[in-house]
C-alpha cells in the first residue's frame, strides 16, 4: 500500500472515531440504531440502508419499533423505495418472530463458529429469517438478501455494515456482540467506497462484487490485522466529502 494512503487512512480513522460524525447535518443510519442499542432494531436500520443517507434516516425515524414487542397490527402505511407497504408489514412480522424466538448473535454464531467465517454466519441467520415467514416478494427478498452459498457474488454491504456495528466497539460502532472476533469482519462495500478504493489503489478489480470486498479487506489488514474494518467509515467519509 502507498505510504501516503496508509497515513491518510490512519489519520482519518482516528479523526472519524467521534460522536460528532453522526448528526442531522451528517446523517447516517447508525445514528438511529444507536438511539436504541438493540440488535433487532439495528438490523432493521441496516437492511433499510440503501439510497441517500438523509432519506434513510428520515424513513427509519418514522418507524414504530415498539411493534416488535407486541402483536398490534401495523396501521400506519410505510413505503420505502423497493418495499411496498405489505413488504414492510411482513418484514416487521418476521422481525417480531425473530425477536421472540432467538438471539441474532447466537444464531449467527452457529454458522460462524465452525471456521470463524462470517459468510457462514450470514448463511445461518438469513436462512433462519426466511424460515420464519413464508411471505415472498421482490421488495421483501431484496431487503433481506439472498442466502449465501459457496459461490458468492453480492457484496452483502448492508449485512456487513450491521456486523461492523454489532462487533466493533468505539465512539461509532456499538459492540453489542461478544462472540464474534472483529478481525474476521469484512468491509461493508458500497459503490462509493468501491470507487474510492480503486482510486487509492486498494482495489484492483473492475467489478463491484464480493471479490472486491475481499480485496479491500485484505488491503485494510495491511494497516491493522486485528481490526481491519475500522478504516471503513473513514474511507466512506473521504469519498462522501470528496477529500481525494
Amino acid at each position: 500500500m502507498n505510504n501516503n494512503i496508509a497515513q491518510l487512512l490512519k489519520k482519518e480513522a482516528k479523526a472519524r472515531d467521534s460522536f460528532d460524525e453522526l448528526s442531522l447535518e451528517r446523517p447516517d443510519p447508525l445514528m438511529v440504531a444507536k438511539k436504541y442499542k438493540d440488535e433487532y432494531i439495528s438490523l432493521i436500520c441496516a437492511l433499510f440502508s440503501y439510497g441517500k443517507a438523509r432519506l434513510i434516516v428520515k424513513f427509519l425515524s418514522s418507524l414504530d419499533f415498539s411493534l416488535l414487542d407486541n402483536n398490534k397490527d401495523i396501521s400506519q402505511e410505510y413505503y420505502y423505495r423497493f418495499q411496498s407497504n405489505q413488504d414492510v408489514i411482513e418484514f416487521f412480522k418476521t422481525m417480531r418472530l425473530l425477536k421472540s424466538s432467538i438471539s441474532i448473535e447466537n444464531k449467527f454464531n452457529e454458522g460462524y463458529c465452525k471456521s470463524n467465517n462470517v459468510m457462514e454466519g450470514l448463511n445461518s441467520i438469513i436462512s433462519y429469517i426466511y424460515d420464519l415467514n413464508p411471505y415472498r416478494s421482490r421488495g421483501y427478498e431484496f431487503l433481506i438478501g439472498k442466502i449465501p452459498t459457496k459461490k458468492i457474488n453480492s457484496p452483502y454491504k448492508r449485512w456487513h455494515m450491521y456486523l461492523r456495528w454489532m462487533v466493533r466497539h468505539d465512539n461509532l460502532d456499538m459492540g453489542l456482540w461478544s462472540k464474534i472476533d472483529k478481525k474476521d469482519l469484512l468491509v461493508p462495500l458500497d459503490t462509493h467506497t468501491f470507487k474510492v478504493g480503486q482510486k487509492f489503489g486498494l482495489i484492483k478489480r473492475k467489478s463491484y462484487d464480493f471479490n472486491a470486498v475481499l480485496e479491500l479487506t485484505e488491503s485494510f489488514k495491511e494497516l491493522d490485522l486485528q481490526d481491519p474494518i475500522k478504516f471503513d467509515f473513514a474511507l466512506y467519509r473521504i469519498g462522501q466529502e470528496k477529500k481525494l
